[in-house]
């Protein structure tokens, strides 16, 4: 009779506890919410699963004022990098490709003429594309680009248009593989590989490569694809600016075009670190391999993921446009992701630092 009493009351204890932990969760992310932030929503969860919370605070459509929920998706924007490099580095892994190919063996000939206007591609290769070393000059930061968002934002863009928009409107960032400077152009490149190597679209592509599906993410897709999925999505803002209908197409072929919810951005960042993407463990040391340069870079940035600090901690992570960021942190085996939907200023989401504290 007392063991039983005494299993009771380690039951209500932890219970109690649990509740008591969730509900100061929920108090931290309604801190997050301001006039200029209406919205965030985030998962916290360790790597044995034996830990999980998500949470959602804030509201969705300011015009109508309904609440946000922790199921909702949204524009991840360049943490679709992370999934792109993991979709290149299964290519090297089946044989397809190796990181230290030209592009020039593996571009279309159409793109390749553009390009080559600029660029030697005889010199840039896969890998200095994944690092963000390759010199190219990003497309997004032409002028042009977001007068064109701004002004017409149910513009419909193509790869090729943005690919010509680099190689037009800017000039090579620097020697091929000498200097880091981020590029979605770059990541737009090795969409297009995907495309070509898998016979798919970019979705069904690294869908295939990554085992998506059989991980059970079934809110993980490319936007305009699964109608459910785009049901959830949320609204995101941008300057107060509510960008729901801007079209996908601005941010679409690899440099972005994901839309997913935080549960399942750490669902895919816990399989990636626990070897549960790549066929062999020495393909995730060559992902998070380091880099260094003459010059210190402005972000630790290995192969669709860099290297933060959450509270003095190391942690992988990736951040997009709209307000994403997931991150690793190997110390406390952590994984968590957000989305501000009014996004935030700084490398790191001011969220995780908070909730880390807590969670001690």
């Amino acid at each position: 009779m007392k063991t039983i009493s005494t299993f009771l009351c380690l039951v209500f204890f932890i219970f109690f506890f649990e509740k008591a932990e969730a509900q100061n969760f929920q108090g931290i992310l309604n801190s997050e919410i301001s006039e200029s932030n209406p919205g965030i929503l985030f998962t916290i969860q360790s790597g044995d699963e034996s830990f999980s919370w998500s949470g959602a605070s804030g509201l969705n459509n300011l015009a109508i004022g309904d609440s946000l929920k922790s199921n909702q998706t949204f524009r991840i924007a360049s943490v679709t990098k992370t999934y792109v490099a993991a979709s290149i580095l299964r290519l090297m892994e089946m044989g397809v490709l190796k990181l230290d190919d030209p592009i020039s063996k593996h571009l279309s000939p159409t793109h390749a003429e553009i390009l080559s206007q600029d660029y030697d591609l005889d010199q840039i290769t896969i890998r200095q594309i994944l690092r963000h070393s390759a010199g190219i000059f990003d497309h997004t930061n032409a002028p042009e680009f977001f007068e064109i968002v701004l002004q017409t934002p149910e513009y419909e863009w193509t790869r090729t248009e943005q690919l010509r928009l680099c190689a037009e409107k800017g000039e090579p960032i620097g020697p091929p593989g000498k200097q880091f400077s981020y590029s979605d152009t770059g990541y737009v490149i090795l969409g297009e590989l995907i495309e070509k190597y898998t016979g798919k679209s970019l979705d069904g592509g690294i869908k295939e490569l990554l085992g998506l599906e059989k991980l059970g993410l079934e809110r993980t897709d490319f936007e305009r694809i699964d109608p459910q999925t785009d049901k959830l999505r949320i609204h995101q803002y941008f300057q107060g600016r509510d960008t729901y209908n801007f079209s996908p197409t601005m941010d679409y072929f690899g440099g972005g075009g994901i839309v997913s919810n935080t549960q399942e951005l750490v669902d895919f960042f816990q399989a990636l670190f626990q070897g549960k993407i790549f066929e062999q463990p020495e393909t995730l040391e060559q992902m998070l391999e380091p880099v260094s340069y003459t010059e210190k870079a402005r972000m630790d940035y290995q192969m669709g993921m860099y290297r933060i600090k959450v509270n003095g901690m190391d942690a992988y992570c990736h951040s997009g446009f709209w307000g994403t960021q997931v991150i690793y942190i190997p110390e406390l085996d952590l994984y968590m992701a957000a989305n501000y939907s009014g996004g935030w200023r700084g490398s790191v989401a001011p969220i995780f630092g908070k909730m880390v504290e807590e969670k001690k």
